[in-house]
């Protein structure tokens, strides 16, 4: 009786947030696992950036995120996932503080060539107590370093998971979600049991 009265009321939705650095591949994360098209809000990089976005090693991005993507995914019948990815330049920051409000989760996506691009993002979470896991994104199925080794250079918090990741594949980043909502469930049940 208590399955056929859950069956019939809504699921239970978690908002989810998709952060790191300028061009390390939240939009992307976002496009390849929402099971509907996602929103973006992407503009063409223009020279009006020049000298504002640092563009090395990011040869070929072409678009930036100016306010949010935003992409849903169901797991199982009675949790959704309403996930926000955030802008990844310095200059649209002030949106993150707006996009954290309600979020129980975040991926915070590392590009290992460019690692100090997403220490912003740690330091955002961690100062605001919002748990999050490092989903390392292989550039070109490349992950010269172990999440281990990555864990010690980034001083994480105990806990906190890396997980080596490619933001294009469905699956790969369905696993970081997980790995994410399993570290959410572990610290609600230790909560509760203290």
């Amino acid at each position: 009786m208590a399955d056929q009265a859950r069956g019939n009321s809504a699921p239970d939705t978690v908002k989810i947030l998709i952060a790191g650095g300028f061009g390390v591949g939240k939009t992307t994360m976002v496009g390849s696992v929402s099971e509907i098209d996602p929103l973006r809000t992407e503009e063409r990089l223009t020279s009006a950036s020049l000298g504002v976005d640092d563009l090395q090693g990011l040869d070929g991005k072409r678009a930036t995120t100016v306010a949010l993507d935003f992409g849903r995914i169901t797991m199982g019948q009675d949790l959704v996932l309403y996930l926000f990815g955030t802008p990844g330049q310095q200059r649209f920051w002030f949106m993150w503080n707006d996009l954290a409000i309600g979020a129980l989760g975040a991926v915070v996506l590392l590009d290992v060539r460019r690692p100090e691009s997403s220490f912003a993002a740690i330091d955002f979470f961690e100062r605001r107590g919002i748990p999050f896991v490092i989903g390392v994104n292989g550039f070109h199925g490349q992950h010269p370093y172990t999440p281990e080794e990555i864990r010690e250079s980034l001083a994480l918090p105990e806990g906190t998971k890396v997980l080596l990741c490619d933001a294009r594949e469905r699956e790969s980043s369905r696993d970081v979600l997980i790995a994410l909502l399993d570290q959410l469930i572990a610290a609600s049940a230790k909560a509760s049991a203290s």
